[in-house]
Formats: C-alpha cells, structure tokens, sequence
C-alpha cells in the first residue's frame, strides 16, 4: 500500500498534487510520502512485537536525511555499509548504538570512526576483517562487539547480481567453518562477541529461503552456545521483496515473515535485528518526469523523457520493472499502445520499458515511476553531466525539497584544472 492515489484525475502524493511539485521543482524528480514510510516501518514493526527486537533500517536503500530523520523519530535503528552511511544516521539523529555496521570491505579507519561513535555492533565479513577490527579495538583501549555474517549457502531465488547467500557469493564466512572463526574471536583481547548474522539477499518473493537459511542459524546458535559462546543477538538481514508491478505481485506480508522468525528463532530468547530498506522506502517513492518526444522509429514508437539511466538505473542493471502511469488519470477504457519509454542518455541500456501497454502521453505530459523510493536516487550519478535530480519529502498537505538540483556551476567547481594546463 502506498499513498500515491487520483484525485479527481490528477495524481496525488498524500494532499499534494504531483504538477504542484513539478511546476516549483522542476522535473525530473523524486517524491517521498511520509504516511508511507510511517506505516511500512509501522507494519514491520508489529509484525515482531512480541519479540525483543530492533528494525536497523538499510541506509543504502535511501539515505536521504530527511527519510532517515522520520524513521528515527519512529524509532529504528540503522544499517549502514560505510563511513559515510554512518555519518549520515547520527545527523539524522540516530545514536551510535542502534546502528550496524555490515559489509564486506571495512576500512580501518571507518572501524575507529564506528568504535569512537558507540557502534552497536559490527557485522563481520571474514576472518581477515575480524584480525583487523581486533587490532583497531586494542589500539583503541575497547572492544568491538561482532556478529559474523555466516553464508549459510541457500538459493534465495532473486536476481543474481542481489543474491548473497550463495557460497559462490563474496559475503560472509561458510557456515560450516563459523564455529572455528568464533573460537578465534572469543580469544581476542579487542572482540566481544554478541550474535550471529545472516543475510540472503534482496527482493525475496518466497519465505522458503528464508526459512532455510534462518533454520540453520538457529542450529549454529545452539552449537555455539554449547561451545561457551554468548550469542544473544540474531541479526536476520533484510530481502523481503515489494510489488513492483502492483497488478499482479504479491510478496509475503511482513506479518508472515514475522511468525516465520518465532517459529524458526523464536525459541532462543535472542533480541531479533533485522534490516529492512526496499520493505520500508521502495513503495513510499515516486521518479517523476516529463514528456520530451513521442518519436516514431521503425516499426516501434519511443516516449523519450526527460529522467535517465543514471536518475533510475534499476532498469538498465537488473532489467528491472516499474509500473509507468501517467500524471494525469487517463480516460476509462482509454486505447493502450506499446511504447518504448526511453531517457536521453547516449546508450541503448537507457530504457525504462519496452513495449509496455500505456495511453497515449503527449510532449509536456507527466509520468510517474512507481516503486521508485529504494535504489532510485541512493544509486543515481552525473552520468553524460546530468544533475541530479531534486527528492521531495511529502506531509500530509505540505511538502519541501528535501535535495535540490545542483547548478552546472557547483557541478563544474568540482573539479580542477592542474597548473600545467591552465
């Protein structure tokens, strides 16, 4: 569910009209509905209220600060992949102490800054990572408090450049060889060990993959606590997917997920942390853009926009669908013709959708990407010298640029001519 809804035929984000947003800010442009990312959030987090637990929000997914900044106010934690990710939770007010730290290449420096800022935990990668961390904490007079990341080696049936928990995968350490890894961080001077991770992978349509994968972290959890271990955490990692094609998806509902946890987990008393992104922000955003050509071309017709690949790549890197509507509701039983929506970016792969089936969308005339608040602007680049576009934040009635547009000017102050060519 989202709130991205027709009213009296014009397209609506909440109580705000999307040619509003367009005629002060310009298109191409994100939009983001609060109501949404309030309920997702909230829905989730009914779903494992009678566990302990902390939702650690994936800042990868959008880490806008204003989008963090209202999931903070209702109380997550975060999942951050980098120095900067982190940087980003505490401004947007989040402690130290409910963020996470995963990935699988952490620098020793980002390890100082986590452990200076109170991190809750690392998740670690491999055992290469986990001597590195221990030498950064003794340096440092502290411990670093680690869950490592098993690869429980389960096909999580999603694309494979989202796949994680595959033992070809480079993330994590093989479940089989985790026992021997924890005995090592138990007998480091800088490590506390407080729980296991997991994660699969994203965009998961199926909970059988998930029931696997958590089944046998709750046989290691048992091993390890019989091996002296405390493991009082279990971090379940995120990848329960979203309808992007709204007519005919239908992911498990978080509440499903939920009872998959307790009837897998539930019984070893472990505070539950799992990392949802796509779940919260994906339905809560919305690319809009506008009409530049409709061109006739040999035997197909293009409606070339003014968004490209490098605002929305999920398209041209994981053949990715988004539902297309038009901004203004078009007529019942309007003819629908096969298009190619296409960007203006000089490659073939800037391509939103081919022959897909929409009413006729004239020059000048708005459309709206659905499901396009995760991996929209927090993957988008200055591909071809292209600004990136604006992100709005929608309340209710009210609505503020929550990033705007870059001059061409700020655009090319970045960079810098050596002397020997000025």
């Amino acid at each position: 569910m989202d709130h991205f809804n027709y009213r009296e035929g014009v397209l609506h984000a909440e109580d705000v009209s999307i040619p509003t947003i367009a005629e002060q800010v310009g298109t191409p442009f994100y939009v983001y509905s609060t109501a949404t990312l309030t309920r997702h959030f909230n829905v989730f987090d009914q779903a494992l209220a009678d566990l302990p637990h902390l939702i650690c929000y994936a800042v990868k997914a959008n880490g806008n600060l204003a989008v963090l900044r209202t999931l903070a106010r209702l109380g997550a934690g975060m999942d951050v992949v980098s120095e900067g990710e982190f940087r980003r939770a505490l401004a947007a007010g989040v402690p130290g102490d409910k963020v996470v730290f995963s990935g699988v290449g952490k620098t020793a420096a980002e390890m100082r800054f986590a452990l200076a800022n109170g991190v809750r935990q690392f998740n670690v990668e491999s055992a290469e990572e986990l001597e590195a961390l221990d030498a950064v904490a003794r340096e440092m007079g502290v411990r670093a408090p680690i869950a490592l990341r098993v690869n429980p080696d389960v096909d999580a049936r999603t694309h494979a450049k989202i796949a994680t928990g595959k033992a070809e995968n480079k993330f994590g350490v093989p479940i089989s060889a985790a026992r021997q890894v924890y005995a090592r961080a138990a007998a480091m001077e800088g490590i506390e060990v407080v729980g296991v991770d997991v994660h699969i992978g994203s965009q998961l349509t199926d909970l059988a993959p998930f029931e696997a994968a958590f089944r046998k972290v709750a046989e290691l959890t048992e091993a390890l606590r019989a091996d002296g271990h405390d493991i009082r955490r279990l971090d379940l990692g995120g990848g329960l997917g979203i309808p992007y094609r709204q007519a005919n998806e239908a992911p498990p509902l978080p509440f499903d997920y939920g009872a998959l946890v307790r009837r897998t987990v539930g019984h070893l008393g472990c505070e539950i942390e799992v990392e949802p992104g796509r779940l919260i922000a994906g339905n809560a955003g919305l690319l809009v853009a506008s009409v530049i050509y409709r061109k006739q071309g040999e035997g197909r017709e293009f409606l070339i926009l003014d968004a490209a690949m490098n605002d929305l790549i999920r398209p041209a890197m994981y053949d990715a669908w988004h539902d297309i509507a038009p901004v203004i509701e078009p007529a019942p039983g309007a003819e629908r013709r096969p298009v190619d929506v296409v960007g203006p970016v000089c490659e073939t792969g800037d391509t939103f959708a081919r022959d897909r089936a929409l009413p006729f969308i004239g020059p000048g005339e708005l459309v709206a990407f659905r499901s396009a608040g995760a991996y929209g602007a927090a993957m988008a680049s200055e591909y071809n010298s292209r600004p990136l576009v604006p992100e709005v934040l929608v309340d209710g009635d009210q609505f503020a640029v929550v990033r705007r547009r870059p001059t061409f000017e700020e655009m090319l102050a970045r960079d810098t001519i050596p002397s020997w060519l000025a």
